[in-house]
């Protein structure tokens, strides 16, 4: 005993209190005579008598199985699909924490099971039509009422951005965004035949290109299933800020169209941009991307069939012509299926909700923290630091 004169309750004592006891054990003759009063309400066809000696079962006996299913056929027959549904619901869940299944129950479970099939499809239904007499059915319906609809009936579980570096709070829950959002975006796109006039010169001088994921000396290695495997490939245009001439110099129609993107611009950071390359068969496997004040933008060169790319829980293939934009801080991942190579242009570009502001003031960040870094490293070599010898961007990556 405690000094309140309260015993003192281990963890197994807390566990036995909290276990569910069936009410039948403190009433039993009146659990019986309820569940005999909703049978034989039931065989006369007494719908609100059956439905009264249910209720007051269940408000002794919250959990009782027969009654739970009773209630949920009840529902059913009389066409409240959800008062059924949410029975049927609770008696599943009943049976899937390990409740004791008489005989003669085990056939009400499939009866459950496909009443709730039914009834899902019922509400879909009735979703639409409801969406069609507003006027807003088929490729009408706004995409968040689309993505909203597949949450709610199941169709596709609800994913959160997780930057693996910089969180940036605030920004909208948006996997994919639309072209129609970009106006510079019709500039580019027309540009897409010289740009893939380029890509053939560029193939043509190049046998191979280098892995995108590569291991450096100084860095642990990635566990990443296409580390140094050119069947994810590369050919960078622009690499941790600094533009690469070499590449550049022979690509000068798919500089100019980058020009007129909103591309950050981050000392030792960004401009970003490449040719992607995708081999045949090769798999991207799901993963993030380093920062959500960013989004990526795709831009088909070469493009094969049975190609596509997953971000959070929607997937759309690439379509020729037209950029693909989205934010990669969701789990994303793509694939080639076809036989054939494809390859895109990749860059990265400013959320547009990020006002201009807020990117001069994410570049500043940006530089301290590097410049931190770079001292730390320094001084923990035993070096003097000096501010205007920025370490080599290779040996900052993020």
């Amino acid at each position: 005993m405690n000094r309140v004169g309260k015993s003192i309750c281990g963890p197994a004592c807390l566990l036995e209190g909290l276990r569910y006891k069936p009410a039948m054990s403190i009433h039993p003759e009146t659990i019986e005579s309820l569940l005999g009063e909703a049978e034989a309400a039931l065989h006369s066809g007494d719908v609100t008598g059956e439905e009264k000696a249910l209720q007051r079962l269940l408000s002794i006996d919250k959990r009782h199985l027969t009654a739970l299913f009773m209630m949920g056929e009840l529902k059913a027959r009389t066409n409240d699909d959800r008062a059924a549904n949410g029975f049927y619901k609770a008696a599943l869940n009943m049976v899937s924490v390990g409740a004791a299944v008489s005989d003669d129950l085990r056939p009400k479970i499939k009866q459950a099971e496909e009443f709730l099939a039914g009834a899902h499809g019922r509400f879909e239904a009735f979703l639409f039509r409801k969406l069609d007499e507003s006027g807003l059915a088929g490729n009408d319906t706004p995409i968040p009422v689309r993505q909203a609809i597949d949450l709610l009936m199941g169709r596709k579980e609800i994913f959160y951005q997780k930057p693996s570096v910089f969180y940036y709070p605030g920004m909208p829950q948006r996997e994919f965004y639309e072209r129609s959002e970009f106006p510079w975006l019709v500039e580019l796109e027309a540009a897409i035949p010289d740009m893939q006039e380029e890509l053939q010169g560029v193939i043509t001088r190049t046998q191979e290109f280098e892995p995108y994921v590569q291991g450096q000396p100084n860095r642990p290695r990635p566990n990443n299933p296409l580390l140094d495997d050119p069947s994810w490939g590369a050919h960078y245009f622009w690499k941790d800020g600094i533009e690469v001439t070499e590449n550049s110099v022979h690509c000068p129609k798919n500089m100019a169209a980058l020009a007129g993107a909103p591309i950050p611009v981050i000392q030792d950071r960004s401009p970003m941009a490449l040719y992607s390359v995708l081999e045949p068969g090769t798999h991207i496997a799901p993963h993030y991307g380093m920062l959500n004040t960013r989004l990526i933008c795709h831009i088909p060169l070469v493009l094969p069939p049975d190609c596509a790319l997953r971000v959070g829980g929607e997937t759309r293939p690439w379509k020729a012509g037209e950029a693909l934009i989205f934010d990669d801080s969701f789990e994303h991942e793509a694939w080639n299926r076809s036989d054939q190579r494809r390859v895109i242009l990749l860059f990265e570009i400013w959320r547009p909700e990020i006002s201009e502001d807020e990117r001069r003031a994410r570049q500043s960040t940006i530089i301290r923290n590097r410049l931190k870094s770079s001292v730390h490293r320094l001084v923990s070599r035993g070096s003097s630091p000096t501010i205007w010898s920025r370490p080599h961007p290779s040996s900052c990556r993020w």
